[in-house]
């Protein structure tokens, strides 16, 4: 496809893996049987994205319970009690709080990278984390004989660990899923927040060549969590400035729920650089409604006259499902919104004669 698309991350787990993760709580599963779920569940995304006819796939984040906290799994330096984040609708979701260190992960992407790839017969992107959400697992009072200087270098170790294992495994990209950048808008007015996540998030980043920047990727969106995000009221402006001096090739940029994605677009064609590809969200994953190929395409050729089009690509907003227990999207919707992205970006790319 001469306009690429791609898939954000996660897909809407099956009712039989949901039901698992709560049987292994409960005590009637063990881990294995979990396991043997989360494989099943696997196989059949992988062929029911490969039949969208996206030309890139993902793991679907089946196995994670969350986008944000896979690489936390039986540690002992967690308390339940860390940062809140709260969406529009009133929900909110709770981050772990550090106790102690060294900071290590428990789990790194490219387990479930190697995975994907063992059944797909295209290439595999691979979402990741960006440093600066985990940051947010350092508490305000600190942490007893841990300085927060010493837990942000082992913080940026094991991030560029996350990410270079999974280079090396052959991943097509990786993708630094970076939800919290307009979020810090909202805790932070001033920007200064924010500076401090670009200035870790580049610090890992500058530990890779160019060529292996043009791998990584940056995805931001305002949150989409049952049907809810935590930022869409913040102003776009804020962000996208200081999002293009990120040290990555590529940008996956929320655009399709947005009220004016006409003034997004020029702050983009004025901010980002000529060796950026920026990928537009044209799919609403919170919106109920399946979005027509038309629908798509149009919006892909409003982007087109902001972003030349060798330098466009297109994406969903944000993953369909980021947190495992969130149902308000069903897998049948999540499938044929991709679908729709897939045929409109082709029906652009035609109209567009590319």
């Amino acid at each position: 496809m001469s306009i690429p698309t791609e898939p954000i991350g996660s897909i809407p787990r099956p009712r039989y893996l949901l039901d698992g993760f709560g049987e292994l709580a409960a005590g009637t599963i063990d881990q294995a049987g979990l396991d043997a779920l989360m494989d099943r569940a696997l196989a059949e995304t992988i062929e029911r994205l490969a039949a969208t006819g996206s030309p890139v796939l993902t793991d679907g984040e089946q196995g994670k319970s969350s986008f944000a906290t896979y690489p936390l799994p039986d540690m002992d330096t967690l308390a339940p009690d860390g940062a809140v984040i709260p969406f529009a609708d009133g929900h909110t979701r709770q981050l772990p709080r550090l106790t102690g260190g060294p900071f290590r992960y428990g789990a790194f992407a490219v387990s479930y990278l190697t995975k994907a790839q063992a059944l797909a017969d295209r290439p595999v992107k691979q979402p990741v984390i960006a440093p600066s959400a985990l940051s947010l697992l350092y508490p305000a009072d600190g942490v007893p004989d841990y300085p927060q200087e010493t837990f942000l270098a082992d913080l940026a170790d094991q991030a560029e660990s996350d990410i270079r294992q999974c280079l090396d495994a052959g991943a097509a990209s990786v993708q630094l899923d970076f939800t919290e950048g307009r979020l810090s808008l909202k805790l932070d007015p001033s920007g200064g927040v924010l500076r401090q996540f670009i200035e870790l998030n580049n610090t890992v980043l500058d530990r890779f060549t160019p060529n292996e920047q043009a791998r990584l990727g940056v995805h931001t969106c305002p949150g989409g969590d049952q049907d809810s995000a935590h930022s869409l009221d913040i102003d776009y402006a804020g962000l996208l400035p200081e999002l293009f001096s990120l040290h990555a090739g590529t940008f996956y940029l929320q655009l399709a729920s947005e009220p004016d994605p006409a003034r997004v677009l020029r702050i983009v064609r004025d901010h980002s650089r000529d060796d950026q590809r920026i990928f537009v969200g044209v799919i609403d994953p919170i919106d109920p409604r399946v979005e027509t190929a038309e629908e798509v395409r149009d919006r892909v050729l409003q982007a087109a006259q902001y972003i030349p089009v060798e330098r466009l690509g297109t994406c969903d907003d944000c993953g369909f499902s980021p947190f495992a227990d969130d149902k308000s999207t069903s897998r049948d919707t999540a499938f044929a919104k991709i679908e729709a992205r897939v045929r409109g970006t082709r029906l652009a790319a035609e109209k567009l004669g590319v």
